[in-house]
């Protein structure tokens, strides 16, 4: 099996900063994409950026520019950096993973997700 933990949520004011963390532990072989998604209240969770195996990277309209996807492949971990937060981007962040490994393949399960709430 395997887990998704994401780190670094919290409360920030409009034009400021926040950098989250997601790692994947567990049976991995590969990992293709990695990702970030969110759900605000109310809302159905959406896309906001992934990142391939290949180096295609991929942005929401609403985020380009703001945000920067990375990733660390020999720790399972991608990051979002996030800029110029807006009280529009407050929402639970997911974390995707998109790979294999004993006992599950295709999108591994939902983790948790963390809190990012930015105030006016």
């Amino acid at each position: 099996q395997v887990q998704l933990v994401e780190f670094g949520g919290g409360d920030v004011q409009a034009g400021g900063s926040l950098g989250l963390s997601c790692v994947a532990s567990g049976s991995i072989l590969i990992i293709d994409t990695m990702g970030w998604y969110r759900q605000a209240p109310g809302k159905q969770r959406e896309f906001v950026a992934s990142s391939s195996s290949g180096g295609m990277i991929n942005y929401a309209d609403f985020v380009k520019g703001r945000f920067t996807i990375s990733r660390e492949n020999a720790k399972n971990m991608v990051i979002l950096q996030m800029n110029s937060l807006k009280p529009e981007d407050t929402a639970v962040y997911y974390c995707r993973v998109d790979g294999y490994g004993r006992g599950w393949s295709g999108r591994a399960p939902w983790g948790q997700g963390t809190q990012v709430t930015v105030s006016s």
